[in-house]
């Protein structure tokens, strides 16, 4: 008997990862609960087990006496075996949310078991988590047996367990797969500097190359696109543009507004703030559709950008100059008018004092 117990803890410890020191204080914890159902009825005694790990052998105490095993009974024994059970689940949950709660920020994968309100229930083999529709990209679909790979975005404490909160929407879920398809970003000698992204629509992805002669576009791209085009299919077509990232920010900006070609640039370093100009025929792509182009562009340099056309810029230089001669005719009044009361006030001044009596 004793042997076959050591046997199952063993069984339990390869198949659900739970230490046999937790299993060992399991048992003995359901044991010595056993033994308290039958030994400290109408008294008050200290019941204990001891679990010998050499032979197998578990032994009761109560206030230091051994009790034999023949005086447990058929619901002393069911005692014990609820407690392992109950004690075997709570480390389950605690060795799933230990391990899933490292992972944290990397991508795992799993199958699609079902679905809940919009939301994909994943099973991962030992446990579930879940994709909440708002962490889902707007056009993927996705149906039941599907294999899915997605961001480790939380991990939960829940009294039925750990709740694994995954996400396919976040920025850095492109970030990973990268570092997954391009081995010189795993290594560290192309250092992705910033992401901007729509989910399910377009990602622009700023990279840096700490060595000369890797060019850190092209090994994000890879030969012939295969590299970016995995990326793509994983993420069901979303659009990728990889930008070259600068310390001359004029660089940076032209970069990430591409494919759109520049004609102007007006910096107001202090704001953070941009305004571009560029040929007519490139405004809407410089925009892109909804604005898309240039907002994620902005995200990415973390500067506000202003698109115009030529004729736009001139409009805008135009309105621009009628303000501050606007402004300027305001303040020339306000000077005269103070001027004026000055003036005036000084020969008020000088009047009152002719009027005053001469000494003697």
């Amino acid at each position: 008997m004793e042997s076959e117990l050591m046997a199952i803890l063993e069984q339990i410890e390869r198949d659900k990862g739970i230490a046999k020191e937790v299993l060992i204080q399991a048992v003995e914890a359901a044991v010595a609960s056993a033994a308290r159902k039958v030994w400290t009825v109408g008294k008050e005694e200290d019941v204990t087990a001891k679990f010998d790990p050499r032979n197998g052998k578990i032994t009761a105490y109560a206030n230091g006496q051994e009790i034999r095993s023949s005086e447990f009974g058929r619901i002393a024994a069911q005692t014990a075996k609820q407690v392992v059970f109950q004690k075997i689940r709570e480390a389950e949950k605690d060795v799933v949310f230990t391990e899933y709660s490292t992972r944290i920020g990397a991508i795992i994968s799993g199958s699609v078991y079902r679905f809940d309100r919009g939301s994909v229930i994943v099973d991962l083999g030992k446990t579930e988590a879940i994709i909440p529709r708002s962490e889902l990209c707007g056009k993927e679909e996705f149906r039941q047996g599907d294999r899915v790979r997605a961001l480790v975005l939380d991990v939960q404490r829940e009294t039925r367990g750990p709740q694994i909160v995954l996400s396919r929407a976040h920025p850095n879920f492109v970030k990973r797969l990268f570092e997954l398809e391009v081995p010189e970003i795993y290594e560290g000698i192309i250092e992705v500097k910033a992401i901007a992204r729509d989910p399910g629509e377009r990602t622009k992805i700023s990279v840096y190359s700490k060595d000369d002669k890797v060019d850190c576009v092209g090994a994000c791209v890879g030969m012939r696109g295969s590299r970016v085009k995995n990326i793509v299919n994983e993420l069901h077509g979303e659009k990728i543009d990889i930008v070259r990232y600068s310390a001359d920010i004029k660089e940076y900006i032209q970069a990430s507004l591409s494919p759109a070609e520049i004609a102007q640039m007006q910096l107001l370093s202090a704001e953070k703030k941009a305004n571009i100009i560029v040929a007519d025929d490139q405004l809407s792509i410089a925009i892109g559709r909804y604005g898309q182009n240039v907002r994620l562009a902005g995200k990415l340099v973390g500067w506000e950008l202003d698109i115009f056309s030529a004729k736009q810029w001139e409009e805008h230089l135009k309105q621009s100059s009628e303000e501050v001669e606007e402004v300027e005719e305001v303040v020339e009044e306000v000077v005269e008018e103070e001027v004026a009361g000055d003036t005036d006030s000084a020969k008020e001044a000088a009047d009152n004092t002719g009027d005053l009596p001469e000494d003697k």
